[in-house]
């Protein structure tokens, strides 16, 4: 019997399987394993697909496997940033936006933006004082969660938050980019919106951009579907086709670059050069919702920012960019981007780590703080 892809809860296999079995075409005689590339603008008449800006048959298998593993109706775009301005399109002019002091800076430079214009009102909240959060929800149209944080590594009190919110009346969107399905289903935690920069762990190897919305109310399909189609912040139907390729191995990916991650932190946390270290469950248990703790984490180099970006520099394996989630591991010290928020801590170094050998990536890392 064919598995429900409408939620891998309710399929009744594992999420690993639910990865690699769904989205696929239906099974018959010469049908095709993978879903095919569609590249076409236009469709014949009388179906449900009017344009190409509203669908596209290799988006649908891409939404559907999503949508399954966070237990919702996933919509795909051509970059984060295209979905994280269709949730932002959606709160009505003025309304009260509470948002994290700290976290992506291209949300934060946006909710910065649309403040200054008067579209939004902005109120910013320490993301790890909850009272604080609860206290703000009261007036607020949305309310923005990251989970983790980007680059903070802060994990706010998501249930919490969201209860309060949905007492206030406020919708609640939560970016689960660095989480991914697999470690948090923050629709399951009250969140109306979940987002993810799908050019990120969910891709997984640095060859395509890609972001995408899922929502479990259905009176939010539509303004999602409506706003994308005018908006046009529409994916290719090459990159999704990667996108929807990268997912298979999802699981994969992160079990390995959670075990690395861990490791590398740990090992920072000794590490005489290095004065702060963030990364989920280190230093504390994680909360019962979140089921691991990512690929991400960060640390301060205790000589400060000019000795952060030379030990950017003197990396061999770790690659100085700017994105998280590939197969490579990745080294940045963030403020040196003019736009990362001012909470970041000048000497602040994110790491992304990938699927090499940990010991490998140690010795390079290790090195590279020795000077």
């Amino acid at each position: 019997m064919p598995i429900d892809e409408t939620d891998v809860q309710r399929s009744g296999v594992a999420p690993t399987t639910f990865l690699v079995q769904g989205g696929r075409p239906e099974r018959e005689p010469d049908a095709p394993v993978n879903a095919p590339v569609v590249f076409s603008s236009t469709y014949a008449a009388d179906g449900p697909t009017g344009y190409g800006r509203e669908g596209n048959p290799t988006w649908s298998a891409y939404e559907t496997l999503l949508g399954g593993l966070e237990g919702g109706r996933a919509f795909v775009f051509s970059s984060g940033m295209g979905a994280i301005n269709t949730v932002l399109d959606l709160v009505p002019a003025g309304g009260m936006v509470v948002a994290p002091s700290v976290g992506y800076s291209g949300t934060h430079a946006r909710l910065e933006q649309l403040a200054e214009i008067g579209r939004i009102q902005l109120h910013r909240v320490d993301l790890a004082d909850t009272a604080a959060w609860v206290a703000a929800a009261p007036g607020a149209a949305l309310v923005w969660l990251e989970v983790p944080s980007n680059p903070m590594i802060v994990i706010p009190d998501l249930p919490t938050i969201s209860a309060a919110a949905k007492e206030a009346g406020a919708l609640v969107a939560v970016d689960a980019t660095f989480a991914t399905p697999l470690n948090l289903r923050a629709l399951d935690l009250g969140a109306d919106f979940v987002l993810h920069s799908a050019t990120k762990l969910l891709s997984g190897h640095s060859d395509v951009l890609l972001g995408a919305v899922v929502v479990r109310d259905e009176a939010l399909f539509a303004p999602v579907f409506h706003t994308r189609t005018l908006l046009g912040a529409i994916a290719g139907p090459m990159e999704v086709f990667l996108g929807l390729r990268g997912m298979r191995t999802l699981a994969l990916r992160v079990r390995e670059v959670q075990r690395n991650a861990l490791v590398i932190a740990q090992r920072l946390s000794d590490h005489p050069a290095v004065s702060n270290v963030r990364y989920p469950g280190l230093h504390q248990p994680l909360p019962v919702w979140l089921h691991g703790g990512g690929g991400v984490l960060s640390f301060d180099v205790a000589a400060g920012a000019e000795e952060a970006a030379a030990v950017c520099r003197r990396t061999n394996i770790w690659l100085p960019s700017t994105s998280i989630g590939g197969v490579e591991s990745q080294i940045e010290r963030r403020r040196r981007w003019a736009g990362e928020p001012k909470g970041v801590p000048e000497e602040l170094v994110r790491l992304s780590v990938g699927i090499e050998d940990v010991e490998d990536l140690w010795r390079d890392l290790d090195a590279a703080l020795k000077g």
